[in-house]
């Protein structure tokens, strides 16, 4: 149905309409022009907004925002940013120590795409409320950006980074996956292009000690979010991601689950400083 609302909305735009009826509800929607009529947010987290959503309370934004918005934190116009697409797990973390190694004064930006439905970080199981939670911790800007059916990922994640003026890498936590690292590049590598930003690796292809040691050093607990099928892998949500579930993990499973084995969440906020890389 959800993918009809949006079909719906658009005809409803292209014939210049202010309005259309929601056919689950039958309630009058504002059409993104209808709003844009009102000349400013209303603050309620209407489903086109066209405002990024700017009057929403802070407070109450993450479980409100149908489009993307800036959910913690604030951009500044003149900066030039990396944004890291955010997941909430390890390898974000990683990705972020990796940064603050490279770069350590270049400012950074958070992106954390949800379901708009949910409001959880598909696969990971991680609720967006986790995940601000974490940009609190970290002291990061975060942009949300909600999937719908019926829209375009891409488009979702160009609209998402219209909210950050000067881009300067996109930056991914992909370890050794071929196949993700080559969608990445064809398919947002124009985004970026058009931003005039780069698509950056900062873990491509480091040995999975190292980046166990990196992991160790920061001193967060991370912990199992999903695991889709847990009897066949013998580890259950929860459980500490460590040396000692590594060891225990069935032959032919990644040590990372990078093939969706499990999926972990980095508890950043009991960490004093989970980014001083050394």
């Amino acid at each position: 149905m959800e993918a009809d609302v949006w079909t719906i909305h658009e005809r409803a735009c292209e014939r210049g309409e202010p309005s259309y009826v929601d056919p689950e509800s039958g309630l009058i929607v504002l059409t993104e022009l209808g709003l844009q009529a009102r000349g400013a947010c209303c603050g309620c987290g209407c489903r086109h907004c066209p405002y990024e959503h700017e009057n929403v309370p802070a407070d109450t934004r993450a479980g409100r925002i149908q489009r993307p918005a800036i959910l913690h934190g604030r951009i500044d116009d003149d900066t030039g940013y990396d944004v890291l697409f955010w997941s909430g797990g390890k390898d974000s973390l990683l990705a972020r120590r990796a940064l603050a190694r490279e770069r350590p004064s270049r400012p950074l930006v958070l992106l954390t795409s949800f379901d708009a439905s949910t409001r959880a970080v598909a696969h990971q199981e991680i609720g967006l409320d986790q995940i601000v939670r974490q940009a609190d911790a970290l002291k990061l800007p975060l942009i949300g950006v909600p999937l719908h059916a019926g829209q375009v990922y891409l488009d979702q994640i160009e609209q998402g980074l219209r909210l950050v003026p000067r881009p300067i890498r996109l930056v991914f936590g992909d370890l050794h996956l071929a196949e993700i690292r080559t969608w990445r590049e064809q398919e947002l590598g124009p985004l970026a292009e058009r931003r005039g930003a780069q698509l950056h690796f900062p873990l491509w292809n480091i040995d999975y000690d190292v980046l166990l040691d990196d992991l160790e050093a920061s001193g967060v607990r991370c912990v199992i979010s999903a695991v889709p099928d847990p009897a066949e892998i013998g580890i259950s949500v929860g459980q500490r991601f460590d040396r000692s579930l590594i060891d225990a993990l069935p032959p032919g499973v990644d040590p990372f689950g990078e093939t969706g084995e499990f999926h972990t969440l980095a508890q950043v906020w009991d960490t004093p400083a989970p980014l001083r890389a050394k």
